[in-house]
């Protein structure tokens, strides 16, 4: 490995997980459209939800192991401990409701920036896809809820991201 490839910019390692990102999201999306052209409209979208619903069960529990094997709660504040994405490729910030509530939000996702840029299609089989947010905060700690209150696939300016305590439903996993 020479020295210049040993010092890359965070632009240039934003722009291999970019690439990285949106190969995750062709994936899903012909993954998808074929389960979809196979299965037809409604088993197709089930199974696939399953599937987001184990993928990201994985992810979760494999935060949730890790923030137990520091000692933590399974807390919000907790969970970004044991990172599960890239910190870069994606653009966050934080937002500061009328109210003083902080969220988070991100400014720009690869992967739904690909899913964008496939089609119409895409997009919509894509939305499948930010359910592993929920799932994966499901598997970490079944009291927390992820929510998103905006999604640019469901044509907000950013993503809006809310964890609070979850609701009680023995069904919950249909909702997902």
């Amino acid at each position: 490995m020479t020295e210049q490839q040993k010092n890359i910019s965070p632009e240039e390692c934003a722009f291999e997980v970019n690439l990285m990102a949106r190969r995750t999201a062709l994936l899903h999306y012909y993954f998808s459209e074929i389960i979809v052209e196979e299965l037809g409209e409604e088993a197709g979208r089930k199974l696939i939800r399953k599937a987001i619903q184990a993928y990201g069960g994985h992810c979760g529990r494999t935060c949730r192991e890790g923030v137990e094997a520091l000692g933590l709660p399974l807390t919000d504040e907790n969970y970004g401990k044991i990172r599960d994405l890239p910190k870069y490729g994606w653009k966050t910030s934080l937002i500061i409701l009328p109210d003083g509530e902080q969220r988070s939000i991100a400014t720009f996702c690869p992967i739904a920036a690909a899913f964008k840029e496939i089609g119409p299609r895409a997009v919509e089989l894509g939305r499948l896809y930010c359910y592993v947010d929920q799932a994966k905060y499901q598997a970490y700690n079944p009291d927390l809820e992820f929510i998103h209150s905006k999604n640019v696939l469901d044509g907000d300016e950013y993503c809006e991201f809310m964890i609070c305590p979850a609701f009680p439903c023995e069904n919950r996993e249909s909702l997902l």
